[in-house]
């Protein structure tokens, strides 16, 4: 047998992701939403569906699985059966104040770290503490600056020299601030698919993130100018942040033909794609702190590359499923088929891009580690 769960999660304002986990009805141990799944549902729009019964939230759901586990389940008449549960990222947005099983589970959210010890399943401790990983103690060669600044204090003659050279940049600080505005836009983009009267209110969330990414990718390039010591290859600089900003400037394309063309509804396969872009960004927002220290992560920047990878392949799958299915449902109205996939296009560039940030980190990583 087969079923489907949800990983519900948000991301803090420290950057740090929480899960809920939810009680069983028999036993009350610790749990994430699953269940059977369900006619006339994609296996995401299942879990989403689980996880709004079974613990009152709402939100993204990802259609790519993160991983999946096994569990015995006992039957009523005595046998026990190995289920396997594939689970499917799900970025919350809210809590329902009322949902079908309020009163018979209790729900939580936890620390990584917490929600893993506190779940019996092995795989799925895994799964939950390898959402993000912890990046490991920086080493020797993060240490460097400080060492040479205490050259520099030891040897005057040294110091006077340094004190000649420009400063080395913040090209660390200035890539993670332009991975929020990836998240940020990325949610947006996500709840503006949802339609509503919020949508031009997301629209306005995804100008603004893409004016703010805008600036922080023209200090990345005036630093590249001005700063002598570069803590990598000044062209791979230069080609990460501009993927990363081509990312959200698609992001940014896509809400102005959602407004330009007055659209209020879209498809299932665009708001899955959407579902995607949402869990790219969450990728992405752990990968790039990552590169202050390439030798000591190039293990994990190996695995959430190629988790990137894996949701821009499944992202070209739907969009072809899409443009299929909106294809045949719009024979009678070509306009309504050329808007489309106009939105389509967009999308599919915006996770070309992440898979563009992939490879830039990798090729990093081979330079470098």
């Amino acid at each position: 047998m087969r079923q489907v769960a949800a990983l519900p999660y948000r991301v803090e304002p420290d950057g740090s992701i929480r899960v809920m986990l939810i009680t069983s009805r028999e036993t009350q141990r610790w749990v994430i939403p699953k269940g059977n799944p369900i006619k006339g549902l994609n296996a995401h729009e299942a879990a989403a569906q689980e996880a709004y019964e079974e613990a009152g939230v709402e939100g993204i759901p990802c259609p790519t699985v993160i991983g999946a586990y096994s569990y015995p389940k006992r039957r009523k008449n005595g046998v026990t059966r190995t289920i396997m549960v594939d689970v499917f990222p799900f970025a919350v947005t809210g809590q329902a104040e009322e949902w079908p099983e309020q009163d018979e589970r209790t729900t939580n959210w936890f620390t990584l770290p917490n929600a893993a010890a506190a779940v019996d399943e092995p795989e799925l401790k895994g799964i939950i503490a390898g959402f993000r990983e912890p990046p490991p103690t920086p080493g020797l060669a993060d240490r460097v600056p400080a060492i040479g600044q205490e050259i520099g204090r030891k040897m005057p003659l040294l110091r006077w020299f340094q004190s000649l050279m420009p400063t080395g940049g913040r090209f660390f600080e200035l890539f993670e601030a332009h991975t929020a505005t990836l998240v940020a836009g990325a949610d947006a983009l996500a709840r503006m698919m949802q339609g509503g009267p919020e949508l031009h209110q997301h629209i306005r969330e995804i100008v603004t993130q893409e004016q703010t990414a805008d600036d922080i990718a023209r200090e990345v390039l005036q630093d590249v100018r001005r700063t002598y010591v570069t803590p990598f290859d000044r062209s791979a600089i230069t080609g990460l942040i501009g993927v990363m900003d081509d990312a959200i400037d698609q992001m940014n394309q896509t809400a102005k033909a959602v407004q330009l063309f007055e659209l209020q509804e879209f498809t299932p396969e665009m708001r899955d794609m959407t579902g995607i872009i949402v869990e790219a960004a969450r990728v992405t927002e752990e990968a790039i702190p990552l590169l202050r220290s390439l030798a000591n992560n190039a293990g994990r920047l190996h695995t959430l590359t190629a988790r990137l990878v894996e949701l821009e392949g499944h992202a070209d799958e739907i969009h072809d499923a899409g443009l299929k299915a909106l294809f045949r449902a719009s024979k009678d109205n070509p306009m309504e088929f050329v808007v489309g996939q106009e939105i389509y296009a967009h999308l599919e560039k915006i996770t070309d891009r992440f898979e563009d940030v992939a490879n830039e980190i990798q090729g990093l990583v081979i330079d470098h580690a």
